[in-house]
């Protein structure tokens, strides 16, 4: 194998697949990366595995000898990523040989790898026509929902976010069992090249998290209107896009019913602004986080307010006030103040809607004059 490539390109290329490089690998080969060059399309691949999520990507190459091997990853990313921009690099090796020599302006390098026939094949599920997704439209999907993910393991199938797609559009989901945030994009399919038959396609998956914010990272790093390309089976999804490829086990199991959990509706309304209400929770959980991160928030029909408190014992106590539209009876209701933020941050409209019906059951926040977009939060029982 021998090439010369872009020291940036190649650095940027490592940075991307690196983050499937397990930490702890199982097997020595996974720690690390795969490089093969194609002479023929003059192309240098990087591919990162760790078995359960895998990231793969090319950058133009200029290919003398096509060849393939593997390179540990965290070194070979920490000396590229520290030689010189301005220079090109030559990486080469013999055939049959386990060594790499990475020449640059300033210096040689030499390495040594295992064997490509080593490391384990990228699981491309590519059979059956792609769903064709549009990228930023997905991307608005995930940034949506994510975060309200679980990240405890014992709760397998809520560490990931369900994928709803059918011809009414794409639907995330992601709950940890306290709150649900649901996003429902009718535009997800680009209007152009529709390959038949993904008009009336439909997937009903949950992907993993953690592989799911590569892909998010992905598609924000690259501005693109180029369609992702999605693929389903037998427990494996793969994302494809532009020169690169994204590779994940899907979770077992069903995912729970998220839509019985939305109240058909509701006796109390209160819209506020979202950034001062944000403000107001950001306050107040300085003293909320002392204690047991909970803010109370009373509802005050007759003043047109909110009042938003926390007390933490034996350190302080403080709140706030924010004017308010107020329909219904007054109520008071706690949470957990990280949850509230969490749902708000995720919510890009000016003015936000919180429904509810009693202290005890689920509370709605849906932005106003966005409609597509539900976060529910479950309120947090208090002593009176």
């Amino acid at each position: 194998m021998k090439l010369v490539c872009s020291q940036a390109e190649l650095s940027a290329s490592l940075q991307l697949v690196s983050r499937a490089v397990a930490s702890r690998p199982t097997h020595p080969v996974l720690a690390n990366v795969l490089l093969t060059a194609d002479a023929g399309t003059g192309r240098l691949s990087l591919t990162g595995f760790d078995l359960s999520l895998g990231i793969q990507t090319s950058l133009a190459a200029a290919v003398e000898t096509s060849g393939a091997i593997t390179l540990p990853a965290k070194m070979f990313g920490e000396i590229v990523s520290r030689l010189s921009a301005d220079s090109p690099i030559t990486l080469s090796s013999d055939e049959g040989s386990e060594q790499v020599d990475l020449t640059s302006s300033s210096g040689t390098y030499q390495m040594r790898g295992m064997p490509a026939e080593d490391f384990p094949d990228l699981p491309l599920v590519q059979s059956g026509e792609p769903i064709r997704l549009d990228p930023e439209v997905l991307v608005k999907g995930l940034r949506a929902t994510l975060f309200a993910s679980s990240s405890d393991e014992a709760k397998q199938i809520l560490t990931g976010v369900h994928l709803g797609l059918d011809g009414q559009g794409l639907e995330c989901a992601a709950t940890d069992g306290h709150r649900l945030a649901v996003l429902k994009l009718n535009h997800a399919l680009p209007e152009q090249g529709l390959p038949e038959g993904t008009a009336g396609s439909t997937v009903d998956v949950t992907v993993p998290a953690r592989s799911l914010r590569e892909l998010e990272r992905l598609l924000s790093a690259r501005q693109s209107r180029e369609p992702v390309s999605l693929f389903c089976d037998r427990g494996q999804v793969v994302f494809l896009w532009s020169d690169q490829v994204l590779t994940s086990r899907s979770l077992d199991g069903t995912y729970p019913n998220y839509r019985q959990l939305i109240p058909d509706s509701f006796s109390r309304q209160l819209q506020v602004d979202r950034r001062a209400l944000i403000a107001a929770l950001e306050r107040v959980a300085v003293l909320a986080d002392q204690h047991n991160n909970v803010v109370k928030i009373v509802s005050d029909p007759l003043a047109g307010q909110l009042l938003i408190s926390a007390d933490a014992q034996d350190v302080g106590s403080g709140s706030e006030s924010l004017a308010a539209v107020v329909s219904g009876e007054a109520i008071q209701i706690a949470f957990n103040v990280r949850y509230l933020i969490d749902g708000l941050k995720a919510i890009a409209a000016d003015q936000v809607e919180l429904h509810c019906n009693a202290p005890t059951t689920p509370v709605i926040l849906v932005p106003v004059g966005e409609p597509g977009f539900t976060y529910l939060v479950m309120p947090v029982q208090i002593r009176s």
